[in-house]
């Protein structure tokens, strides 16, 4: 699906413009345009990233094919700008990532997505309601995609701590188990994935926050120094989730440890109280005639059971006094 805005002094004059008519107002300089690809066929693809904007060949290669690291690159005519959106559904065990293309040039923008993004419908709603405010030129329509885009990450570091206060929970009322340490580890994968995913954004927009690229005019860089400072508060609370769930998993193998430790303890206390009766069958064998007392069979059974259980229970009193039971 393509969709395209063209904008005069910030106002909305234009609205899904076909390729011809594309390529006429990209040569009026008053104009500002705006294409946004969304799950194009192949022939959508050539037609605009081709024959209309004539990228470069690397430039659409790299569109084209999936990346998990943000990056930017710049062109003589323009920017090309990798970054990654995130969205998880409430309950859901993992997060999904869309990659958002952008070229930035000094009078168009193109975004390209395989997937809907939130941040660019609500964009458009934007846009639609107020074009003046955001769409006078390409980089100040950019920041408002990228600030859009960023706020959606909150949703996935809100579900994520949830995530794990229910875990932290689930470990101190339930015993050690397997689908626990399974769910701890999991949790941890989906915040190390987060934080390989927004590092890396970390710096893309750090060289916009230092002024480095010429499209991005002066007075809109504090703004992406803004963008910069959101990506480093949702890195440090990805962070502090990871020592929580680090924490967590050194907690809950210690717990683990902590039962068989009891395990270990009451098996070894059933061997200690054992302990006499194997020593005094031992001594006798299996003889229960024992003519040195001059009983018979019986009564040598009586015999060996009681010394055996005199000692037992003398044995269960002394690990008793000293607190080992």
């Amino acid at each position: 699906m393509i969709r395209s805005y063209v904008f005069n002094q910030g106002k909305l004059v234009g609205q899904d413009l076909d390729i011809d008519s594309l390529k006429l107002v990209l040569h009026d300089k008053g104009l500002q345009v705006w294409v946004d690809m969304e799950a194009p066929t192949d022939a959508e693809t050539k037609s605009i990233l081709e024959d209309v904007f004539s990228y470069h060949p690397l430039a659409i290669e790299d569109c084209l094919t999936l990346s998990d690291r943000p990056k930017v690159d710049e062109y003589e005519d323009y920017l090309f700008l990798v970054i990654h959106a995130v969205d998880c559904t409430k309950g859901a065990q993992e997060f999904r990532t869309t990659e958002l293309d952008i070229f930035m040039g000094k009078d168009y923008l193109v975004t390209f997505h395989r997937d809907p993004l939130r941040s660019i419908t609500a964009t458009i709603d934007r846009v639609m309601k107020n074009a003046p405010a955001l769409a006078r030129a390409p980089d100040r329509l950019t920041h408002t995609i990228l600030d859009q885009l960023f706020d959606y990450y909150q949703p996935v570091l809100d579900e994520l701590s949830a995530g794990i206060a229910e875990l932290e929970e689930e470990m101190f009322t339930t015993k050690p188990s397997t689908e626990i340490l399974a769910a701890v580890v999991r949790t941890k994968k989906q915040v190390t994935k987060l934080l390989q995913i927004v590092a890396p954004q970390r710096e893309v927009i750090a060289r916009f926050g230092r002024g480095e690229f010429k499209f991005v005019r002066a007075h809109l860089v504090p703004y992406y120094r803004d963008l910069f400072d959101a990506l480093a508060r949702i890195t440090g609370r990805a962070e502090g989730y990871r020592e929580s769930l680090n924490t967590s998993l050194d907690v809950h193998l210690n717990l683990q440890q902590m039962q068989v430790n009891q395990i270990i303890k009451v098996l070894t206390v059933l061997a200690t109280l054992s302990l006499p009766i194997v020593v005094v069958t031992t001594y006798y064998g299996m003889n229960f005639h024992l003519p040195e007392y001059n009983l018979s069979a019986p009564l040598a059974i009586l015999w060996v059971f009681g010394i055996s259980g005199a000692c037992t229970f003398t044995l269960f009193l002394w690990l008793k006094r000293k607190g080992w039971l």
